[in-house]
């Protein structure tokens, strides 16, 4: 049983562990000159790539110190240390990352940059939930991976064995765990609409050059608009400038895909890895 649960543990560690090496960094001390938004960008790259290369020492060191633990050998205190954000690193970051959000980038000059540009903001929307739903999904499998327990379990000592391991958070599922999960999935769905109908706006040039007609005719900038939704049961945008909501429905029926195109793409995807339009 002991070295079972060691195998596990160290199992477990290993997937903390990025391929690459660990790079010794000290905090990024953002320039005093005045920056352009591009060099703002770089800024908190350079901030998050240092944060990144803790992550890995992290993992490697994690790997080590379970590794000594598990022969029986002992790391020696604050050996982890390297792993570790300091405050500095922290402070850098969260400044570089202000800098970007207040930043004024280009305002699109027409409705394809201003399309193109929400899908880029749908696009980081949409990898944010990806990541909550493998969150939630990985405690729901640890939850349901007391399956394989269950289906061996012909003794008495295998079932008393069992029945303790469902009494734990950990190996059952609880009403908030799968309310979790849901909206994960829910918001993966909300934001891989959203962004796939504004790419699909961007390249419809029916809608592109209605939308340009419009605000050339009312003396609107494109990119200064203050609200913008897309209805997929009725395809229709609403675009607001100055308080005022304008609509465009119908452009996009041919790009609708349901869950059986879906269930399709995902094997096309597998088969083949990059998209495309007609998977």
């Amino acid at each position: 049983m002991k070295k079972q649960k060691q195998r596990l543990l160290l199992s477990a560690t290993t997937a903390l562990l990025v391929s690459g090496s660990a790079v010794h960094a000290e905090s990024h001390q953002p320039p005093s000159y005045s920056q352009t938004g591009a060099q703002k960008i770089t800024e908190l790259k350079g901030t998050i790539d240092i944060i990144n290369n803790k992550l890995l020492a992290s993992g490697q060191l994690t790997n080590g110190a379970v590794g000594y633990a598990t022969v029986g050998r002992v790391v020696i205190d604050d050996a982890l240390d390297g792993g570790k954000i300091t405050t500095a690193q922290f402070v850098a970051y969260e400044a570089a990352l202000d800098k970007v959000v207040a930043h004024d980038y280009a305002t699109a000059q027409d409705a394809k940059q201003l399309f193109t540009q929400e899908h880029t903001a749908a696009m980081n929307q949409l990898t944010l939930a990806v990541d909550l739903l493998t969150s939630a999904t990985s405690v729901l499998a640890t939850a349901t991976s007391v399956s394989a327990v269950a289906a061996e379990a012909d003794t008495k000592p295998e079932q008393v064995a069992l029945q303790g391991m469902l009494q734990t958070d950990e190996y059952s599922i609880q009403a908030s765990e799968v309310a979790t999960y849901n909206d994960a999935v829910d918001n993966v769905e909300k934001y891989a609409q959203q962004a796939g109908a504004f790419m699909a706006a961007a390249n419809n040039s029916d809608l592109t050059a209605s939308i340009d007609s419009y605000t050339a005719t009312n003396n609107l900038v494109a990119g200064n608009y203050t609200a913008i939704t897309y209805t997929q049961n009725v395809d229709e945008f609403v675009i607001t400038w100055s308080g005022n909501g304008t609509g465009w429905s119908g452009y996009l029926t041919d790009d609708m895909k349901d869950a059986t195109a879906i269930y399709g793409a995902n094997t096309y995807m597998q088969q083949n890895g990059t998209p495309i339009k007609d998977m």
